[in-house]
């Protein structure tokens, strides 16, 4: 229904999850090995052999089943069900009586598990697996795999929790609580609530649990395969477990950890009226979104940890925002919009995802970027170690794939970050500006509405009421933050007034069947400045269209995209061009090149009076999310700026 995202959607259903499961099967050619299939086949001792891939491999093979949970809830494919039953017989296989799961532990270590939750991401591949569990029963009603999950999850709350005799313990790497919440959503068991609150509640308290577990072992690290010195507190805000949650007041260490718990604080927060979750919840959102998040709606700045740094510090060549990262915040914005709906959690999620984690995909839908920077020399990459991360072209799979089948599962649930509906407000809220069909249950009664959207091209959105109830009720649209407060709306042809109400404009009436509602936010290109402790942006702008932003390549624009200026007061030109890669809006502006002929090689610095003026040229940007996919080379968010 939707002229943008149909595409995407259906490219994830028809080449990303076959296209995946080849490669978990490690079928790929010249593509690193998966080793993840493989695992499960001797964990359920249908082959021997030796554990491949990192400790948590098995975490990739559920998040690709929670992929197909979602796809096949909105396209029924009974070949793709019968592969997913078929892996499905697998795991169960691989499960052991007691419930425990996990392949690493089956195979390479069996007898040492729940020794090592500072690094073997136990309780992290427990929770995809519930997740995934619980997204293939909502869609087909089999429980096969939901006995798996319920079996695994009853057994993890035998060895975890306050009682005499469990282990007070909790992950190294977030997961496990947010999973449990769904678990719990799902078949109502209480038990699994509690045990998210406490994975939540005895983070970070005193002993550290993860200190004394280092200890326990005398310090052997699985990732050295040799001792190592005691984690410190402080070295412990790696895993947010520094403090207890409650506590915490900035985004600190790796951040998909930070942001996947921050996702389980606010549903935990939402589920429970816990007050001090609420606001730790608040606190964590603005300090990450305000101070430590870029552009694309990329967080996590160093490559050193995968991690946050500090405020303002926000490098565009040596950056991480890391794919999942993204879509952890992704996750965490929608949690929030459930528990208070202010536009600014709509914003973040859309710019997350119109930019970084469609982007980390290619338009084949068979490469995948890990990294996501804002500034690209090939050279460097290629030949600087501390830039090497960061990646010039996509890649068919990797040693850690975490983030491909990350993108799959998002993509095929995206129906359901489109829209909240509350019950108390008695309001259908509309976030993104999606073409869809849903259907909504109100205090005033059910509700279905359709939307037409020629966003993100155009801003005009089309809602149309298909069924009403027979009393008031609010329809609630989003002000997106890059109209600037400009929008029109229209109701039955006639332009109407709407109250603003945290960043929606609301209209509460009777409605009536076939009310058609027209919205038109302002859509035009524009230069966006940064905060000036932004250091690495300093006298430059960036492209921002709509949901969009904007980038320089090579391909279009030259080499040396850093001796490009664009002329600040210089209008952007916008024209759609069909060639561009399935069709895209490219926007142009009057530039300068910086002289480079009257250069000598040998000449690395000469005196400013000697350079001759810069060249006017005119540059060429496309959407930051097709970046990489032609000819190979430079890429440049930020610009430098200069004046006419």
């Amino acid at each position: 229904m939707d002229g943008f995202w149909n595409r995407f959607t259906a490219l994830v259903r028809e080449t990303v999850i076959p296209y995946q499961w080849e490669a978990l099967n490690d079928r790929i050619p010249d593509a690193e090995p998966s080793y993840a299939i493989r695992n499960f086949r001797i964990a359920a001792g249908r082959e021997e052999g030796k554990y491949g891939g990192m400790v948590f491999q098995d975490s990739d093979v559920a998040k690709w089943l929670e992929a197909v949970g979602y796809s096949l809830a909105n396209h029924p494919d009974p070949i793709l069900e019968r592969i997913a039953d078929e892996l499905i017989e697998l795991i169960s296989e691989a499960q052991h009586t007691n419930g425990y799961l996990n392949t690493y532990y089956t195979i390479k270590e069996p007898g040492n598990q729940w020794t090592n939750l500072y690094e073997a991401h136990e309780l992290y591949c427990a929770g995809h697996m519930i997740e995934a569990a619980v997204a293939y029963f909502t869609a087909t009603g089999k429980r096969k795999v939901l006995d798996v999950a319920c079996k695994l999850a009853d057994y993890i709350s035998t060895v975890f929790g306050g009682e005499p005799g469990k282990l007070r313990g909790y992950d190294g790497h977030q997961e496990i609580e947010l999973a449990l919440v769904k678990l719990f959503k799902t078949t109502g068991e209480q038990r699994y609530l509690k045990l998210a609150q406490f994975f939540i509640n005895e983070r970070g308290t005193t002993p550290n649990y993860l200190i004394e577990e280092c200890k326990q072992r005398d310090g052997y690290s699985i990732w050295a395969d040799k001792k190592i010195k005691l984690p410190t507190v402080e070295q412990l805000s790696y895993n947010q477990a520094h403090k207890p949650v409650r506590e915490q007041e900035v985004a600190v260490g790796h951040s998909v950890r930070a942001v996947y718990m921050y996702t389980a604080m606010a549903d935990l927060a939402h589920l429970t009226n816990d007050q001090g979750l609420l606001e730790a919840s608040r606190r964590l959102w603005e300090n990450m979104t305000k101070k430590q998040m870029y552009i694309t709606g990329g967080i996590g700045s160093t490559h050193h940890g995968e991690a946050f740094s500090f405020d303002y510090d926000l490098p565009n060549d040596t950056v991480y925002a890391e794919t999942c990262a993204s879509i952890g915040l992704i996750f965490f914005a929608r949690r929030m919009l459930e528990l208070e709906v202010k536009s600014e959690y709509a914003d973040v999620l859309e710019r997350a995802l119109y930019n970084n984690v469609i982007g980390s995909m290619s338009q084949d839908g068979k490469h995948y970027f890990y990294v996501n920077p804002l500034e690209v020399w090939p050279e460097a990459s290629e030949k600087n170690p501390g830039r090497r991360h960061v990646k010039a072209v996509r890649q068919k799979w990797f040693g850690c794939s975490c983030c491909p089948p990350n993108v799959a599962r998002l993509l095929s649930s995206l129906n359901e970050y489109i829209y909240t509906a509350s019950t108390k407000d008695n309001a259908i809220y509309t976030h993104l500006f999606i073409g869809s069909e849903a259907q909504f249950k109100l205090a005033a009664g059910q509700v279905a509405m359709k939307q037409e959207s020629r966003l993100p091209w155009e801003g005009y959105v089309k809602l149309e009421l298909a069924a009403v109830t027979g009393a008031p009720f609010t329809l609630a649209v989003r002000i997106p933050s890059w109209c600037y407060g400009k929008a029109v709306m229209k109701i039955n042809g006639a332009e109407s007034s709407y109250e603003v109400t945290n960043g929606y404009a609301t209209v509460n009436r009777l409605w009536n069947k076939g009310d058609i509602v027209e919205w038109e936010p302002a859509l035009e290109a524009q230069w966006i400045a940064a905060h000036p402790q932004i250091r690495a942006n300093a006298g430059k702008a960036a492209i921002e269209r709509g949901p969009f932003i904007y980038c320089l390549e090579e391909t279009d624009n030259g080499g040396s995209l850093s001796s490009i200026s664009v002329i600040r007061e210089a209008n952007l030109q916008s024209h759609f061009d069909n060639e561009l890669l399935g069709g895209a809006i490219l926007v142009e502006a009057k530039g300068r090149l910086d002289d480079q002929t009257s250069w000598q090689a040998d000449t690395p610095y000469r005196p400013l009076t000697q350079s001759r003026s810069a060249e006017p040229v005119i540059i060429k940007a496309v959407p930051y999310y097709l970046w990489g996919n032609r000819t190979p080379g430079e890429m440049s968010v930020w610009i430098r700026t200069c004046h006419e």
